[in-house]
């Protein structure tokens, strides 16, 4: 099965987008978007930035987990993983993204 973008509303009321894996596992979470089109801009920007490895910037949290965000172009970013217990999680999930993302439909839950 494949990836898929899903596009929702949280409490606040604002547009977000995350990326699951063919498994239905949440690989890449964005940022809050006030519009839809922004929104669906971001989607647009991971299709495209994806399969970049100069994209993906892997980082540490605060209790020792792992995670990576995903940039644009610009530097901004534009999706956030989940944390990982180890390093080669959190590859794998940068792989997965790459796999998943460039051909991902996009379900729009609004």
């Amino acid at each position: 099965m494949a990836g898929k973008f899903e596009i929702y509303k949280d409490k606040a009321g604002e547009f977000r987008f995350r990326l699951k894996a063919g498994n239905g596992e949440i690989i890449l979470a964005s940022e809050g978007y006030t519009a839809k089109s922004g929104c669906e801009t971001g989607i647009a920007s991971v299709k495209t930035n994806a399969p970049l490895d100069a994209r993906y910037e892997k980082k540490t949290a605060t209790n020792g987990q792992y995670y990576f965000n995903l940039k644009a172009g610009n530097g901004e970013v534009i999706g956030t993983s989940e944390t990982y217990v180890s390093t080669q999680g959190r590859d794998n999930g940068i792989e997965s993204v790459k796999k998943n993302a460039p051909d991902a439909e996009i379900d729009d839950l609004t």
